[in-house]
């Protein structure tokens, strides 16, 4: 094989280089692939051999980064890269939805893809790199394959499509999304986007097709000069003896179970009796006593085709409703005391716990990857404990379709969240589904507006989310609205579109067939798009524009602007004053230089009276002492004629004989000792920075 790297540009002023042969030749395909300075390694291993009983594909994706790719050292303690990033996990999660449709049906032989980022130019993103890595080393293989499919991003900067936009260009984008497909249909989306409408959506899809379509053409030409030769492969046919015997015990009684409009529970203690009773039946002959595990698939197989089959035929759902319906909605704010917002949010038999955190920037979560260094201000996290399902099983740390659930959520929420400058506060939601019949991660997205408005969080607007399926029969095709979880089980397409009345934030499609047109895709936005508007009605319902206060248990901020010259003076040596200042008003103070040199300060703290005290004794240290303002001071030292008092860190005054009390002080010690703490009125600040007190004029006159 060469050893050189093959270009193509596969869009306006963008290249990508792919070399083979080269690097990894022990695994059953390997690629280099390169953009500008960012090269990934893209490898895969199919088993030649399926475990016995094996009856799922067992495909396992992982991006990694490599922090040495940019000449960098991961931050923390362990100078070693460890378990795989958010980053990393969600761009696995979109390299694998892009892959397993395009793999044969039938095909259960273990099977790993790894791409490892080893260079990177802090520009050219690896993710959508990777995706069509992978696909060019499994269609260079002897693994059978369906593709080649590939992936871009895409962006828009002032009206006009980027394709795989480097993260500069990315900045100034109003989208980000991505689109995976093959040479003639979509199979995966993911993005969010500012509120950009179904048309426009459609038109972004349309523009990363063409560049896909380039792609997979540039793969197929890879495939003519470096493939090998496809191992065979048959996919197991069933048994047709017993596919007839199961059909036979069965009879009519799925169809009177399929269109009786039951619950989750009530349909699934229907079926587990019907395949009980036919197992039963059926393994009771000695020919078929082994035959159990069998059985239940062929009994799977026909539940699944049952239901299909009625949805294309009568247009009819397991729940009774037609393919636009909505399920019922509740939902109620305020609901849990003592977090800054709360909600519940429930449609059908899938509900939503939702509570809202509001920080200050050190609840910042920081963020340390190989293309990104930020501190993130805005996050949701999202649980699916087991007994949503009605399930016992560990509660372990979160998966990767909890993190990708929950991002997808997250980026539904962000793109109307105020700008951090004006709001000033860390905003954490955290999203509990304590019931799951489909959906989830779009009552989260509804929950989480919610409970954000319920918190006081000026939201312009609410955002409400909405998954939607779809049927492929032979003759026609099926859009449904709001699928709940047999219908995504069982159906072609889980399509998911979060967005505000005026249009969409967010958007997720994954496909179990192999691609999706461009009308069904305008067909399932416009659907979308009226479930979506019906969500929004019910939500405003409960609550419609956030509350006009934060809640009391929220943290009170104060913000205030220094010259520079009085930041040094506000820290103090090792930062010294600055401490004393958060001890002993209760706050936590944080200083920023801006561009233009002065010092931007925020105070917090659990009351604003706190702040204010704060805000008070930093600007006496800045040399902005105001006369007629009350400080709170210490008496440092005792006079014949008087007091002096610290009234700031490094701020003294003169509070004379006569200004300790009304009427005649004889001595000072009588009213006031070294370290009391007082309340004095800052009389005025005479030439020289001399400053003279008052606690006579706090004090009510008894002489009157």
């Amino acid at each position: 094989m060469k050893e050189d790297f093959r270009s193509i540009e596969f869009a306006p002023g963008k290249t990508i280089s792919v070399e083979t042969g080269r690097i990894a030749k022990l695994a059953d395909g390997a690629v280099m692939v390169k953009m500008g300075d960012t090269m990934v390694l893209c490898t895969v291993v199919s088993a030649r051999d399926v475990k016995e009983g094996q009856d799922f594909f067992p495909l396992v994706v992982d991006l990694r980064e490599s922090f040495t790719a940019a000449g960098k050292f991961p931050g923390g303690f362990m100078k070693r890269e460890g378990r795989p990033s958010d980053g990393e996990t969600l761009a696995s999660r979109l390299i694998d939805r892009s892959l397993r449709p395009l793999f044969p049906e039938g095909y259960y032989h273990e099977t790993q893809v790894i791409c490892q980022i080893y260079s990177s130019d802090g520009q050219n993103e690896a993710d959508v790199l990777g995706a069509f890595g992978a696909s060019a080393a499994i269609h260079i293989s002897g693994i059978p394959y369906d593709g080649p499919m590939a992936q871009v991003k895409v962006g828009r900067i002032n009206g006009e499509f980027v394709i795989n936009p480097t993260i500069d260009e990315l900045k100034k984008s109003d989208m980000d999304l991505i689109v995976a497909g093959t040479k003639t249909s979509v199979i995966m989306i993911e993005g969010e986007m500012k509120e950009i409408s179904e048309k426009e959506m459609v038109d972004a899809i349309r523009e990363g097709h063409k560049a896909i379509v380039k792609l997979c053409e540039f793969q197929d030409e890879l495939r003519n000069e470096y493939g090998v030769e496809k191992r065979e492969f048959v996919a197991i046919k069933g048994n047709q003896e017993l596919e007839a015997k199961v059909a036979e015990q069965v009879g009519n009684r799925l169809k009177e179970i399929v269109g009786s409009g039951l619950s989750k529970e009530e349909f699934s203690a229907k079926l587990k009796e019907v395949k009980t009773e036919v197992k039963e039946a059926i393994t009771s002959d000695s020919e078929f006593e082994e035959a159990g595990g069998e059985i239940a698939e062929i009994f799977g197989k026909m539940v699944k085709d049952t239901v299909r089959n009625m949805i294309l035929e009568d247009k009819k759902r397991i729940d009774g409703r037609g393919p636009t319906d909505i399920r019922d909605i509740w939902s109620q704010v305020g609901y849990l005391p003592r977090v800054h917002g709360s909600a519940i949010f429930s449609r059908g038999e899938t509900q939503a716990l939702i509570s809202v955190a509001l920080g200050t920037k050190r609840d910042a979560q920081s963020i340390d990857t190989l293309f990104y260094e930020e501190d993130q201000t805005f996050m949701l996290h999202y649980n699916f404990p087991p007994y949503c399902v009605g399930e016992a099983g560990f509660l372990r740390g979160p998966g990767r379709r909890e993190i990708g659930h929950g991002y997808l959520a997250q980026r539904a929420l962000k793109m109307v969240l105020p700008n951090f400058d004006d709001f000033g506060y860390v905003i954490r939601v955290r999203s509990d589904i304590t019931e799951s019949n489909g959906s989830s991660s779009m009552a989260s997205v509804c929950g989480g507006s919610m409970a954000m408005m319920d918190a006081g969080v000026p939201l312009p607007k609410p955002v409400a989310g909405i998954a939607m399926g779809m049927i492929v029969g032979e003759n026609n095709t099926v859009v449904l609205s709001d699928i709940q979880g047999e219908e995504d089980f069982m159906g072609d397409m889980d399509f998911k579109t979060a967005g505000t009345a005026d249009g969409i934030t967010a958007t997720q499609m994954d496909m179990k067939v192999q691609g999706i047109s461009f009308e069904v895709i305008e067909e399932a936005l416009a659907q979308a798009h009226s479930g979506r508007l019906h969500i929004l009605e019910k939500m405003a319902e409960t609550i419609s524009t956030p509350r006009e206060s934060l809640s009391k248990y929220a943290p009170q901020f104060v913000k205030m602007t220094i010259d520079g010259d009085s930041i040094g003076a506000v820290i103090g040596p090792g930062g010294k004053v600055i401490q004393t200042l958060q001890k002993e008003t209760g706050t936590e103070i944080w200083i920023e230089e801006d561009e233009h040199g002065k010092g931007q300060i925020t105070i917090s703290a659990d009351s604003l009276e706190k702040a204010e005290n704060a805000k008070k004794r930093i600007q006496a240290i800045a040399g902005q002492l105001d006369e007629g303002t009350i400080y709170k001071g210490t008496v440092k030292a005792i006079k014949e004629y008087g007091a002096f008092v610290e009234i700031v860190p490094g701020k003294e005054g003169l509070l004379h004989i006569s200004e300790i009390n009304h009427g005649h002080v004889k001595r000072v010690e009588d009213f006031l000792s070294v370290g009391d703490e007082i309340d004095v009125k800052l009389l005025k600040v005479e030439h020289g920075g001399k400053l003279r007190l008052s606690r006579k004029a706090l004090l009510e006159n008894d002489e009157k």
